[in-house]
């Protein structure tokens, strides 16, 4: 039976560079993005496709950045076209969960039919508040306004799996903000809802304007009654919540995602890319000018570093701790099928403590977070690093 195999392409062009981010992205240099696409296409072609599609499945196709939708659509659909040819699924191409993550005010009508032309099947549309004054201090590029335009525009471009973020504990916001952006989206009804906690990067500019209180962080009391209220709003309106930070309606969990806290494998494609492939961690550069002298240099494995091997041990703690991001947690016996081992037996000592201080349970077949354990989850991942 073949494993499954996800593919990442990483796009490091954007309009603007938001306030908090600390991605591998660039705003200006909008002239080297059809090299740039071109060295992509060339990494893409030098993979010995054959051993892949004889050991792989590939299931999901996920297109981050930066933001991929500020490229023009041709561009994407090179890379789409090409990865069509080269993983010989042309009879189930449609059943593979193809992702593009789009920005409002990057994207008109025609953009978005020509993904769905090149088999993009899922948006991931980056909102993170309704608030237009809380957008202008994140420095994005767009307000509500456009959002709900490009919205209209996807629904009508016939996108039916949609995924809207939103961002909490922002400097500023209120209980009251995050309601209303709540409120706002599930008008809208998306089959996917994403809303991560703001985490301040040191190197990014809203780092240096909290550092200066010139922005003042939600206290930790307040961001954790805005993560509740979530979850709880969400789940009363049918959303299940399934990770961390993630909820989606029946049966439209992001795939992608998922195979990632399951341990699947993927290839990276793309500068600071990540791959995790045959038990190794590895990415490629994240200077963009050495990614790309490389590539046409011939010596695309001069781009990847290679960051870790993981041995039998390694593979245990880090499936425990992707697992437990689940809301169902670890099924224990999924980790037997896996390692032939009782992760409750293996890991008796780490369980036990986090047991003991209310952290996770241990209900039936799952090893999962308590409520206790979603507000403390960095403490019980720990466990297994």
């Amino acid at each position: 039976m073949k494993k499954e195999l996800g593919i990442y392409i990483h796009i490091p062009f954007c309009k603007n560079k938001c306030k908090y981010c600390d991605f591998i992205s660039f705003k200006g240099i909008e002239k080297k993005q059809d090299e740039y696409i071109e060295c992509v296409l060339k990494e893409i072609d030098t993979q010995n496709w054959k051993e892949i599609n004889e050991k792989y499945e590939i299931t999901t196709i996920y297109i981050g950045g930066g933001t991929p939708s500020y490229l023009c659509a041709e561009n994407i659909s090179k890379i789409l076209n090409l990865l069509k040819y080269k993983i010989k699924r042309l009879n189930k191409w449609k059943e593979i969960e193809i992702t593009i993550e789009i920005n409002p005010g990057t994207v008109d009508e025609q953009k978005l039919i020509e993904y769905k032309n090149c088999g993009v099947n899922r948006l991931s549309i980056g909102l993170q508040t309704t608030s237009n004054k809380l957008l202008k201090q994140l420095g994005r590029i767009h307000n509500l306004e456009q959002f709900l335009e490009t919205y209209k525009l996807a629904k009508k471009a016939g996108f039916k799996n949609i995924n809207i973020d939103l961002m909490l504990g922002l400097p500023n916001q209120t209980v009251q903000d995050l309601k209303e952006s709540i409120e706002q989206v599930v008008e809208l009804n998306p089959n996917h809802i994403s809303v991560y906690s703001l985490i301040l990067e040191e190197g990014t500019e809203m780092f240096k304007d909290v550092e200066d209180k010139k922005l003042k962080l939600p206290s930790e009391e307040i961001e954790r009654q805005m993560y509740w209220y979530v979850k709880n709003k969400l789940e009363l309106l049918g959303y299940k919540h399934y990770e961390i930070s993630n909820f989606s309606k029946e049966g439209k969990e992001s795939k992608h995602n998922l195979n990632c806290w399951n341990q699947e494998e993927y290839l990276g494609f793309g500068i600071a890319a990540h791959s995790y492939f045959e038990n190794k961690r590895y990415c490629n550069t994240s200077i963009l000018e050495d990614y790309i002298k490389n590539i046409k240099d011939g010596k695309i494995d001069n781009n990847i570093e290679v960051l870790e091997i993981q041995d039998f041990e390694a593979r245990k703690k880090e499936y425990m701790m992707l697992g437990l991001r689940k809301i169902d947690g670890v099924s224990i016996k999924s980790f037997k099928e896996k390692f032939i081992e009782n992760p409750i037996y293996t890991f008796r000592k780490e369980l036990d403590e986090l047991s003991q201080n209310e952290l996770i349970e241990i209900d039936g077949d799952s090893i999962k977070l308590t409520n206790k354990g979603l507000d403390y989850a960095n403490l019980v991942w720990e466990q297994f690093i």
